[in-house]
């Protein structure tokens, strides 16, 4: 295939596919443990504490494999470790069926369900996307956002329906077919480069020859932590998972169920933001394509900083489902722009080990507000200080965007199409 010559269609559009699906299913399987909760109490008597601890462990593992899973698509290529991922992901979760002791729940879907799903996460489609796209990248990064959008909203009923008809043990079964089969489309069809099937990146210069695969720059990570530019994207990104996976993502409903609101009702504001997380990850990306990716972070955390202002004095359902829209819209919007800035600043080739880096930066946020929300919540009672302090946080994190330079130094890429300017 020829790019878009003769009305074929561009190879890469394929490999996007079968990377979609590869994030829907690792994102439905990481967010399974919290579906499984209950009945682990009720089936086998475990304390939900320490099923706490365990799915810790898991959401820890997933954000440092981003480095380790990012440093090893640079050199062996994306398949390859989409193909590790999803036969650890399938055989952990198929073991798991057949656990009995808490520290079989530890190992299986903690540590070996955090590796896995950690490959196959966030650091994989910022890879994918700038390897085989130079023009329509930020639309990609907005599929992929999707994808782990969808993810979580396709498993999370299907899996509590199938435990309600098969058990906690048929369901995770079923899971674990489903991580099966996705292999087969990644082992047939995924390709690590557009040379290997002939072609250029989309929207590269076409009169410029087919290049085989860049290797990363040598001790990149080393020269990239020199830079203010990795700190202020790891710092932002920092903040992302902070004020949404970490703060809202653990305390939004028992804010609500503060606020008298029941537990399936707040479930389903919850849902209604993850829609819209859909939607907003999308736009997302069409605006990356066409805007400054700093301009856009900016105007993002922005929103997220007065959102979390104002959600503290929010006790109705009225109030909650519009914040979960305005909130949803911006989730994980900020993926595209931050992993496109990454590929401008560092280069194409080095997308997998530095983004790797700011993606962990982003776990450790959402790890470390998941905890302070909840001490703050002990000490005072509500979250009233908790969202005012993630809603500077964010307006600190808009300032830290706009204080990127974009341009890639020489030493660390040659760009086929220098980046839009907006």
């Amino acid at each position: 295939m020829r790019g878009r010559a003769g009305g074929r269609i561009y190879y890469g559009w394929i490999v996007v596919g079968v990377t979609f699906l590869t994030l829907l299913v690792s994102a439905g399987v990481r967010s399974a443990p919290g579906v499984l909760i209950h009945p682990l109490e009720v089936d086998l008597g475990w304390d939900r504490a320490a099923i706490s601890f365990a799915v810790s462990i898991g959401l820890v593992l997933f954000g440092l494999s981003g480095p380790l899973s990012g440093w090893l698509m640079d050199r062996a290529g994306p398949r390859l470790l989409m193909l590790c991922g999803l036969a650890l992901i399938a055989a952990s979760t198929a073991a798991g069926a057949a656990m009995t002791a808490l520290w079989q729940f530890t190992l299986l879907w903690g540590v070996l369900g955090g590796l896995g799903t950690g490959v196959a996460a966030a650091v994989l489609g910022a890879t994918v996307a700038n390897r085989w796209f130079v023009a329509r990248r930020g639309l990609v990064l907005g599929l992929f956002g999707a994808g782990t959008s969808a993810g979580q909203l396709v498993f999370i009923p299907a899996l509590t329906a199938l435990i309600v008809a098969l058990g906690w043990r048929g369901g995770t079964l079923v899971l674990a077919g489903i991580a099966a089969l996705a292999l087969l489309p990644v082992l047939i069809l995924m390709r690590d480069d557009p040379a290997q099937v002939g072609v250029r990146p989309y929207g590269a210069d076409v009169t410029a020859a087919v290049q085989p695969p860049a290797r990363p720059t040598a001790g990149i990570m080393g020269r990239a932590a020199r830079t203010p530019e990795f700190w202020l994207l790891a710092g932002s990104f920092f903040v992302c998972g902070a004020t949404s996976n970490g703060l809202i993502g653990t305390h939004f409903i028992p804010h609500s169920i503060d606020h008298g609101i029941p537990a399936v009702t707040a479930a389903s504001t919850l849902a209604l933001m993850g829609t819209f997380n859909f939607v907003g990850t999308l736009g997302s990306g069409w605006l990356t394509d066409r805007y400054d990716p700093r301009k856009l972070l900016a105007c993002y955390y922005g929103f997220r900083g007065l959102s979390l202002f104002v959600l503290p004095f929010v006790t109705g359902f009225p109030g909650l489902a519009v914040f979960a829209v305005i909130f949803g819209l911006d989730y994980i919007a900020t993926v595209p722009p931050t992993a496109a800035l990454v590929a401008d600043r560092f280069g194409r080739r080095n997308v997998g080990a530095v983004f790797g880096w700011v993606f962990c930066a982003h776990q450790i946020g959402a790890a470390g507000a998941a905890w302070a929300g909840g001490l703050a919540h002990r000490a005072l009672g509500d979250y009233t200080v908790a969202f005012l302090a993630a809603g500077v946080l964010a307006i600190v994190a808009g300032a830290m965007a706009l204080g990127i330079d974009r341009d890639a130094e020489p030493a660390f890429d040659a760009l086929e199409v220098a980046p839009a300017r907006a």
